[in-house]
């Protein structure tokens, strides 16, 4: 089967309620994974900021230098729990919930516990090539680093265009999958 085709939701196949091409799932469209992906940072805003909260005070911390690779293996860490314990758990964290987003295999499958350390692992290429490039450059502002990492981001999500099944090339990597999962109709009692 070389073209997509709309498979009826029916039995308890979770891959059966998706569009596939060569068994394997097609991506959610580029514009809701983007604004996932948004939604997502705003989230981790709040995890980030309580979890150096907790680790100042735990840690008697006074000066953001002091301790400061503790705490960047803590945020890796404790990011890692959020992602990963949603991918198992649910396949969805709360940002891919609200935009009827889900990770699975590329076979529709739920992510293992070995399978989403892998992406949440390689999931970093959406930062820290354009880190490394910012350090490499030692712009003289964190606007121009800002200005890196954006274009960055943007080309990043852009090169899923270029792969034929539409996933980020992190998600090629691990064999795994953001589908779209349209809501269920109401009930109607």
């Amino acid at each position: 089967m070389s073209e997509p085709s709309a498979v009826a939701a029916q039995g308890s196949d979770p891959s059966s309620r998706f569009e596939m091409r060569d068994q394997r799932l097609l991506a959610a469209p580029l514009v809701r994974r983007m604004a996932a992906f948004m939604y997502e940072g705003v989230l981790l805003f709040g995890i980030v900021f309580a979890t150096g909260l907790v680790f100042a005070v735990t840690t008697h911390q006074t000066s953001g230098m002091k301790l400061r690779g503790a705490f960047l293996a803590v945020l890796f860490f404790v990011v890692g729990l959020y992602f990963i314990g949603f991918w198992i758990r649910s396949g969805q964290t709360l940002a891919m919930k609200t935009w009827h987003l889900r990770v699975v295999t590329d076979r529709g499958r739920p992510l293992t516990p070995r399978r989403a350390l892998a992406r949440y692992a390689a999931a970093y290429v959406w930062f820290l090539p354009a880190l490394a490039l910012a350090k490499a450059l030692m712009p003289v502002n964190g606007y121009a680093v800002a200005g890196i990492v954006v274009g960055w981001i943007t080309l990043y999500a852009l090169a899923a265009l270029l792969h034929p099944r539409r996933q980020f090339w992190h998600d090629a990597l691990c064999d795994t999958a953001i589908i779209f999962e349209p809501p269920a109709p109401p009930r109607v009692s």
